[in-house]
Parts: C-alpha cells; structure tokens; sequence
C-alpha cells in the first residue's frame, strides 16, 4: 500500500501483470504453433467447446474482453472456418457463436500443445504456486475493482 509516500513505477501492478502475462502468451503460443492457433484463440475456442453456443457478449463477458477486441480475435477463427457465428437461438438480434466439426478437430489437436504448455508452466513455477496464481487472479477478476473504479477515488 502506497499511504502517503510518492508511487513508485517500478511498483506499477499494471506492468507486473502485462510483462508476465505476456512471457507466458509466447510460452503457450510456442506450443501452439504446429496447430495454428494462437494462446488467445485456443481460449476462445476452449471457452466455446466447454459452454457450447454462446452469445459474443457472453463471450466476451466471460473473457473478460470488450467486444471489440473480442471481434478482432474472432474473425481469423471465422475465416478459417473454426467457428460459425449466426443469429441467437434465443434472440434472433444477437450472434451466437459456436464450434464448427473444423474448430473442435483443430481444437482437439491444440490440447496436446496447451498440455505440454501447463505442463512446462508448473514444471518451472510449481505446482502448488502455479494453482495459488490461479486463484489470486481469478479473485482480482472477482473483485469490486474495474473499469472506471480509479476515477471514484
């Protein structure tokens, strides 16, 4: 807690979470690469094999990912024909996306990588830290803190 000395940017917790997160994206994204996915589209098409059919603002709720960002990570995964997005079963105005036969095979064959990736992940991290880092960043996600929460101070 900062109190009433000066902030410090090499404290910055932004930064710490950017750097690792993006060290550990290239680490997964190196064994995904004979499957041509990316970490980010292999957690979307994970995201959509476990759920089935979803809305892109569920989606992009559950990743929690604006909308945007989310329609630039999912178009190359259309495009390729892993994915199809089409009007919601429930609400014609909404775009579901699910899984194409093409999106759970090259799914099925990324989990090889991705197991290889955690595998390697825990190997060097730890097992038992490993899943304490899961648990505090799944508790930061839950928290009352988000967009905008900085400017109430």
């Amino acid at each position: 807690m900062l109190g009433d000395r000066q902030p410090n940017p090499a404290e910055c917790n932004l930064l710490a979470i950017r750097q690792a997160a993006r060290h550990v994206t290239q680490f997964y994204d190196q064994h995904l690469v004979p499957t041509g996915l990316r970490a980010t589209q292999f957690g979307i098409l994970a995201k959509i094999e476990r759920q089935g059919p979803i809305t892109i603002n569920a989606l992009a709720a559950d990743l929690v990912m604006d909308r945007t960002t989310l329609g630039r990570n999912i178009r190359p995964l259309e495009r390729d024909g892993l994915i199809a997005i089409e009007p919601g079963a429930s609400d014609r105005r909404s775009k579901e996306i699910r899984l194409t036969k093409k999106g759970e095979h090259r799914f099925r064959a990324a989990l090889r990588g991705w197991r290889e990736a955690q595998k390697g992940f825990e190997t060097a991290v730890g097992s038992e830290r490993a899943s304490d880092l899961r648990a505090r960043l799944r508790a930061v996600v839950d928290t009352e803190f988000g967009p905008g929460e900085g400017a109430r101070q």
